[in-house]
């Protein structure tokens, strides 16, 4: 049915193709979360929900105790507020009045409801929205703070999300965490009484926390229930998972209220972000395959959405500041030869860049290193068969650099405070229309005049100093979210101006990668961790949220330059393979066998790339107690093709004989395993292939593809 209204108009259901979300509206506008769950078969079942409110003391609530959809600040609630905000002469604590609702017809397969809530001298409003994505069974929290005619409203937190559970035995929540070359580590854990807070309050994403959760009650790979969540900003932002004395769970996240502020004038409004939230029933598998549809049908740009990834080779670790038309025409060489498809020129082709000391900003081509620019290379790349890819870091700026002596102004700074510098750099406001405008005229002189087809985005500092000389408290405590509008601005530009560029972000790795951004480029780099063996648990943790289609791995030198870790080339070939494929390494070093073994692996990979690059993710290792293996799988939705990888992660006691039971396969079809083997899918499923496991870094790579009657 959608959306629709019961007990009179009370009562708000959201139905998707499996799943049902619950809200009752009540005096004054508080709404109550009463369900979210599986799909009821009944009208009368939505009709026969209990909303669970337990009697108060005077020290809660006087309605009672209960769980809440809509959280505004200053009543006697104490969890995390979805909205805080005060006016211009210290009014606080807003009484907010119910003032109907609107339900939009489907479009697209998305049906909007917008609750409308007005404060009672109807100055300020708010509208609380959730679009119903009815076929991916995902519904998309937001709010909109608009004042209509009242004093300027002073937003203290304004949060996309807040979603109650019902008191439970037990409910155990995950969520990502790491650090810079560590990132995407699954935490799993038990909800007890008290707080928990995720965040990220260095204006970028972060790579220490991730704006994903998810909830169970004791759910694994394939079954049980799961409740998850996936925050579209790029900035700062907050989660707040909270267990309360009664045994409700309280969620709540959206843009961080640490350090923001936002100033609405008469007329003006603020949309918050957008959380995507989704449930089922099918276990943690179950999750990642509803968010990674989704993800294809409705997040990733639609310029290359159904592009297959291709094999590409970056040049930092090969030659990283020493570029050279020279050099890199020689690497295009041995590129060409393996078989890659793109050719990317990182870090140290602009300015005077030799070192990480200078010149970012000043993004005019290096006369020294390109003689006659760029043109000749790309060209050379070209007839090679390859497309041409460029670094970029225009968040940043050099002091050793023209435009900071030309524009020390447009730096993040505080007036009583030096500047900190990191990597020897500052980062830019991009809040600032002028500094947009530098940066796109940057973008059109490099792109509309050279044949680009690739941008790699970088960011390798987090913010500090958020401040601008001359402004007020409240106007600098609005610079955090305007880099990200900003940035947004500029990913939005090239998308339009020049749809044919594929971009991928990175920020010294995993350090912006969320669904915002996704919005707006293609691709990520999941890590500067190259080293095969770290990359299978950050590679495996970034499969819980992300596509495996926007996660980009590579082959790199061996020993790896982080660890100085040995690693058989098979081995790293198979690591990187279960992604968007790269090569990282200094070909020029590698030896002619080495050359002819990658040649074969990146023939393979675009022979089985569709099946990983548009296929369902299995872990395969989650149901391995020893997790002495790292075994994903991949299978084509209509279950004719999958790919097994199996990798060898911590062998000890010898050797021994591992069972791989697979999964997503057609039960009654037969299938033909490359190891030479037919059987039916009920078999591969069941039974399975017996793989002996005997030694450090054994890697195999099995393919089953139906046989045709």
């Amino acid at each position: 049915m959608g959306i629709f209204q019961l007990k009179n108009e009370q009562r708000l259901v959201l139905e998707t193709k499996e799943t049902a979300y619950v809200i009752d509206i009540h005096k004054h506008g508080h709404l109550q979360h009463v369900y979210w769950g599986e799909k009821l078969p009944e009208t009368a079942d939505y009709e026969a929900l209990q909303s669970i409110v337990f009697s108060p003391s005077s020290f809660e609530a006087t309605r009672g105790v209960m769980g809440y959809d809509y959280i505004p600040w200053g009543e006697m609630v104490y969890t995390e507020p979805t909205l805080k905000a005060s006016s211009a002469s210290g009014e606080r604590g807003f009484k907010w009045e119910y003032a109907g609702l609107d339900i939009a017809a489907e479009d697209s397969g998305k049906q909007q409801v917008v609750i409308k809530l007005q404060d009672s001298l109807g100055r300020y409003q708010v509208d609380v929205t959730y679009d119903v994505f009815r076929q991916d069974d995902i519904i998309a929290r937001s709010q909109t703070i608009t004042n209509i005619k009242g004093e300027a409203l002073y937003i203290e937190a304004a949060r996309s999300m807040q979603v109650s559970l019902p008191p439970a035995s037990w409910y155990n929540l995950s969520h990502l965490a790491g650090k810079w070359v560590g990132e995407f580590q699954l935490i799993q854990e038990e909800i007890r009484e008290g707080r928990k807070t995720i965040d990220s309050r260095r204006g970028n994403t972060s790579h220490h926390a991730n704006p994903w959760f998810a909830i169970d009650q004791g759910a694994g790979e394939d079954s049980g229930d799961v409740w998850f969540g996936h925050l579209a900003y790029s900035g700062n932002w907050d989660l707040h998972v909270e267990k309360d004395a009664h045994g409700f769970i309280h969620v709540c996240g959206g843009i961080n209220d640490f350090d923001f502020m936002k100033v609405l004038q008469p007329g003006e409004s603020f949309p918050t972000p957008v959380f995507y939230l989704g449930y089922t029933s099918k276990g943690f598998t179950g999750m990642s395959h509803q968010a990674h549809r989704f993800q294809r049908k409705h997040i990733m740009p639609e310029p290359h959405r159904e592009a297959e990834r291709k094999v590409l080779y970056n040049s930092w670790e090969a030659t990283y500041f020493d570029v050279s038309e020279e050099n890199q025409k020689a690497l295009a060489d041995e590129a060409a030869t393996i078989g890659c498809e793109r050719f990317v020129v990182d870090d140290g082709w602009f300015g005077k860049r030799n070192s990480d000391q200078s010149s970012l900003g000043d993004w005019e081509v290096n006369q020294d290193k390109f003689p006659n620019g760029l043109d000749p290379l790309i060209s050379y790349v070209k007839e090679k068969g390859m497309d041409f890819g460029i670094w970029l870091e225009p968040e940043m700026v050099n002091k050793d650099s023209r435009l900071f002596q030309e524009h020390p102004e447009w730096v993040y700074h505080f007036a009583t405070k030096d500047q900190t510098t990191a990597r020897n750099q500052l980062v830019l406001q991009f809040g600032r229309e002028d500094v947009r405008t530098y940066v796109k005229n940057m973008l059109d002189k490099l792109l509309g005049s050279s044949d680009i087809s690739f941008i790699k985005w970088d960011m390798n500092r987090s913010l500090s100093e958020v401040g601008r000389i001359g402004a007020g408290v409240g106007e600098q405590k609005q610079l955090w979210h305007e880099h990200v509008e900003g940035l947004y601005d500029v990913f939005d530009y090239i998308k339009n101006a020049y749809p044919h560029v594929l971009v991928e972000t990175c920020s010294g790795g995993g350090g912006r990668i969320d669904l915002g951004v996704l919005q707006r480029t293609d691709q990520f780099w999941t890590s500067d961790n190259t080293d095969a063996r770290d990359r299978l648990s950050i590679q495996r943790g970034c499969s819980y949220a992300y596509h495996q289609k926007t996660m980009m791995c590579w082959v790199t030198d061996s020993p790896n330059w982080l660890n100085q870790r040995t690693v058989p080339l098979k081995y790293r070939f198979h690591s990187a393979m279960m992604g968007g494929l790269g090569i990282g390494g200094n070909l020029h070093e590698w030896t002619k066998e080495e050359k002819e073994e990658a040649a074969h692996w990146i023939t393979f990979y675009k022979h089985i790339r569709p099946v990983i690059q548009e296929g369902l993710a299995y872990r395969l290792t989650a149901t391995h107690p020893k997790k002495e293996t790292e075994i994903m799988q991949y299978v084509r939705e209509d279950g004719s093709r999958s790919v097994v990888f199996l990798l060898e992660n911590g062998l000890s006691f010898g050797p021994h004989p591992v069972q791989v039971k697979v999964k997503g396969l057609d039960e009654n079809a037969r299938y033909y395993s490359s190891d030479g083997t037919t059987a039916t899918g009920a078999f591969w499923m069941n039974h399975g292939l017996i793989w002996p496991l005997n030694e450090e870094y054994q890697c195999e790579i099995i393919e089953l593809s139906k046989v045709e009657d």
